[in-house]
């Protein structure tokens, strides 16, 4: 469904929380229809993203050490995702 979200377990060092959210918020993102949050959508966007996010973290520290570390990077460790972060602050 969401061939954008990377695998997130196994990665070293461990995903960090900011990786889980930016997962979780892609994931509402995408089964919402919901891309840019209004007044209207704020609350039960932001509190899905937690749910979700908490669900992950909580799956993510149950389930055994992968044999393999993922393909792909996750976006925030990517150079080019890093570059473009920096340049907006």
């Amino acid at each position: 469904m969401c061939r954008n979200i990377t695998a997130l377990r196994g990665l070293e060092p461990a995903a960090t929380p900011e990786e889980i959210e930016a997962a979780a918020r892609q994931y509402v993102r995408k089964v919402s229809g919901v891309q840019s949050v209004t007044d209207k959508t704020r609350e039960p966007f932001e509190e899905a993203v937690a749910t979700v996010a908490a669900a992950t973290t909580r799956l993510l520290a149950e389930l055994p050490p992968r044999k393999q570390p993922p393909t792909k990077l996750p976006p925030l460790r990517r150079p080019e995702v890093q570059a473009r972060l920096a340049a907006r602050k």
